[in-house]
């Protein structure tokens, strides 16, 4: 019996093998065929490429610190020295920096046309920094939103594009944003801005790609301010953003531990400055009474002194 249950068992292993590997062999003189990977085989590529970012590549001494024995001790102390988490994001949606907004979006080369139709949605987020959270929700759905579009073939001209909070200064001060998630739709070269909370509208890919298509955005009024694009002290955000993206650009060169230790320290002398007891006040002592001078004594002239001459003047007389 055995013998059979061997046979019904290779009998069986031969129906999964691929008739293509079976030839009559190779002969001389005979071209080698290219063997073409079957349909079914071919590697295709994801729908959602991604890369990730996060704090790029670190310094020596970033590496020094922030890895291997003083990384794990730090770790146990509670004092987190690592740099900023990474993010992976879809690399198909730019993303928009202090260097590159000029050139993606304020002088993108356009007909009169295509700049009147112009959208471009945006979204600021910190998953950078905070992996997890309404932020990370509000990147995935950006993305199938993204994702959604492409499939439909509609709304050529909406681009999308990423804003990492994190790593720009200039955009979001000139903005005026100081938090983020934010969904912006940004028209006329970014003269027309409106931005929305996560809160503000549901957020599923098909209804952002509704609100797009329908232009559900322009029922909101612009962003309009003294300091927003157009406004009279417009020039004071933009000199303050040039101001702050030069002390960025001179922070990120310090490295992280150095920079963890410099705020540590002055965070403590501050809080200790403003905690210091006030010296102790002394008793107020009684002002000295001032002292009077002694009275000078009276010269007291006694009565035998001023008869005795007078008895001798009179005896006197009397010899005479």
């Amino acid at each position: 019996m055995r013998p059979l249950t061997y046979v019904a068992s290779f009998l069986s292993l031969t129906g999964l093998v691929n008739a293509q590997y079976f030839s009559a062999g190779w002969t001389p003189g005979q071209v080698v065929p290219s063997q073409t990977p079957s349909p079914a085989h071919v590697p295709h590529s994801p729908s959602t490429p991604a890369t990730q970012h996060g704090p790029g590549k670190m310094s020596f001494l970033d590496n020094l610190v922030t890895v291997g024995p003083l990384g794990a001790l730090s770790s146990l102390i509670g004092l987190n020295i690592t740099g900023t988490p990474s993010a992976t994001w879809d690399e198909r949606i730019p993303l928009i920096t202090d260097e590159n907004y000029a050139e993606m979006i304020v002088n993108e080369t356009l007909t009169p046309e295509e700049e009147k139709e112009r959208v471009w949605f945006l979204i600021i987020t910190v998953t950078a920094g905070q992996p997890e959270g309404v932020s990370k929700f509000v990147d995935q759905v950006f993305d199938a939103t993204y994702n959604y579009t492409l499939e439909k073939g509609e709304l050529p001209h909406v681009r999308f594009g990423r804003i990492d909070y994190l790593n720009v200064t200039s955009i979001t001060t000139k903005w005026s944003v100081w938090s983020a998630p934010y969904l912006v739709v940004l028209k006329d070269r970014g003269q027309t801005l409106r931005f929305y909370k996560a809160g503000q509208i549901r957020l599923t890919d098909e209804i952002l790609h509704q609100f797009l298509k329908e232009e559900g955005w322009s029922i909101k009024e612009p962003w309009k301010s003294i300091y927003g694009p157009g406004g009279e002290r417009e020039y004071i955000l933009y000199y303050l953003a040039q101001f702050l993206s030069i002390v960025y650009g001179a922070l990120v060169r310090v490295p992280k531990w150095l920079m963890y230790m410099m705020s540590g320290g002055f965070a403590t002398f501050f809080i200790n400055f403003l905690h210091k007891p006030s010296p102790p006040q002394s008793a107020a002592k009684p002002a000295p009474k001032p002292v009077s001078a002694p009275a000078a004594p009276e010269r007291t002239v006694s009565s035998s002194a001023t008869d005795t001459p007078q008895k001798g003047s009179t005896k006197r007389r009397g010899k005479k």
